[in-house]
This record gives structure tokens, sequence and C-alpha cells, in this order.
């Protein structure tokens, strides 16, 4: 069987009812949502009936997705599916670090509680959202952001697609000089311009955070939304690219690039929608790309593994 890559969703993925069905046929992740209610009472309740108003906000949605994802995840590990290496996307990057037992699930629930309050602390005070440009290369991209005094091209996707955040009264002019460029902006559901310069105060004090969070090198191969490339072992290099990537840009085309060059053929989605199954197909049309949000996803996928197994 080819070589297989987690990857965990992000921000912008949630809908009431996530993770409702994955708990009912799993006891690994049910177990991860009773977990999270210990420590943050009513998590569950917010997955599977929370409104999307309420899970749009980001406090909530950071540790929501966050469940759903390492959820997923440890869904697959007790059918005895192991990964060669893993990545999130923004938030889904602590749900990684989680299941690369960089900390325990508990300190990763705890540090994706905190990340988003301080994520929200900070776009309440330097108000932005974020748009997905479409149609445009990355330096038409570039370009364009140049134009404006606080816009930043900062998720770079997949071809064709990169995610710009911007100070709210910045947004409609850039979707109009997108526009008029040839390109697509749709908006994306957050609450906030994150991984740009408007994050700046939460991560470091995300930083400062997780200086007394007990962190180990991780057992599998973890790529970087900061670099791309895998984490280090040492402690204080991986608290610089976790904080860094709350006020800088997702590098995910390379991510995935950097993995099928390392020899990952097959990449499983795990968390809430299908938004990293489609920049993998874009980036690497000929991948296995595979995905569990729930009870049926979870069935497919552990069928289709085993389907190449023969």
């Amino acid at each position: 069987m080819d070589q297989i890559a987690f990857l965990f969703s992000g921000q912008g993925t949630q809908y009431t009812g996530m993770g409702q069905s994955l708990c009912n046929i799993s006891p690994a992740a049910k177990a991860v949502f009773d977990m999270a209610d210990k420590i943050r009472p009513g998590t569950k309740e917010q997955c599977f009936s929370g409104t999307k108003e309420e899970l749009t906000i980001t406090r909530n949605t950071q540790p929501c997705v966050w469940c759903v994802d390492y959820a997923a995840a440890m869904a697959l590990k007790e059918a005895g599916i192991t990964p060669s290496c893993a990545a999130g996307f923004s938030l889904g990057e602590i749900a990684a670090m989680t299941f690369c037992k960089v900390v325990s699930p508990e300190d990763g629930f705890r540090a994706v509680c905190r990340r988003g309050e301080l994520m929200e602390k900070a776009a309440e005070e330097n108000p932005g959202s974020m748009v997905a440009v479409l149609r445009l290369s990355e330096e038409e991209v570039e370009e364009i952001c140049k134009k404006f005094e606080a816009a930043w091209p900062v998720n770079y996707n997949c071809p064709g697609q990169i995610a710009v955040s911007a100070k709210l009264p910045e947004i409609e002019p850039l979707c109009e000089a997108v526009k008029e460029a040839g390109g697509r902006a749709v908006p994306i559901k957050v609450s906030g311009g994150f991984h740009s310069p408007l994050m700046k105060s939460a991560a470091q004090s995300f930083g400062n955070y997780l200086q007394k969070v007990n962190l180990h090198s991780p057992e599998l191969s973890l790529y970087a939304n900061y670099t791309a490339k895998p984490y280090p072992a040492d402690k204080d290099e991986i608290i610089r690219l976790l904080s860094l990537q709350i006020c800088s840009p997702v590098l995910w085309q390379k991510t995935i690039e950097h993995m099928a060059q390392a020899g990952i053929h097959t990449f499983i989605e795990c968390g809430p929608g299908k938004t990293l199954s489609g920049l993998v197909k874009k980036t690497l049309p000929q991948a296995q790309i595979l995905r569990v949000e729930d009870a049926e996803t979870l069935q497919s996928t552990l069928e289709a593994l085993k389907e190449g197994k023969k």
C-alpha cells in the first residue's frame, strides 16, 4: 500500500452536526469529544447542534473543528490505519501536532482553545476578513495586494487559488480589483484577517502560552505551515513555528508537493468538509484522495484502503 498522509482541516469548514455520526460508530472518536467536554463543557453540543452563527465565532470554531479533526484521525487509527506523515491547515496544525504526539490530547485541546481566544481578540482589535482569489497567478495576487495599505496574500492553497486577508474597509475594493484583473474573489467563512500582520499580537501571546506547555519531538513527520517542511525536534523551534503561522502565510501547495516528493501518494483529509481534498486534487491530480468526517466517509475510506492492499 502507498504511503499515507493525514491532513487536518482548518477554519471555515465547520457546520452544524459535524462529528456526531462518527461518535456513534467509533469509541475512539467519542473519547475525543468526551475529553473535550471535560475541559470545555458544551463543546460536543456546539458541534452537534450549534447554529451556523455560533460556530463561526472563532473561540467556538477552533475547538470544535479540532475535535472533529482529531476524532476522525483517531477513528482511522482505531481501524488500524497509520500514516507516514501529517499536516494541518491553520488550526488543523494543532490537531496534527496532537496526533503526532507533540502534545497530549488534553494539552492539544487546551492549546487550540487558547489560540481561538487570542485570534478572536486580535480580530476585534484589528477588524479584517478573508477572500479566496481564484483564476489568478501568485504574482498577480501579490501585485494586487501591493496596491492596498492593508491586504496580504496569506494562504497559498493550490494552483490558481490564494487566500487574501485585509482590513474590512479594503475587502470590497480588493474584490473589485481582483475582478478587473480577470479573477474571482470568494468570501471565506472566518471572522478575522488571519495569517496576516493583523494577528501579530495573537502570535506573540500564543508563543508565550506554549512556553508553559509540555512539548515533545513529533513521532511522525509533521509538516509546518510556515516552512512547508517537517518540524524539527527542538522545542523552541516548534514554539516559534507554531506561533509564527498565526500571522504568516500557510504554504499549503508547497507542503503537498513536498509530501509527494517524499513518496506520499495517498492523502486522507481528517475533519469537516472536503476543502483540503479539493486543494490536493488541484495540486496532484493523480493522487489518491480520501476523507473522513462522519460514519459514511470513514467506512468508504476504510474500504478504499482495503481495496488498495489487494
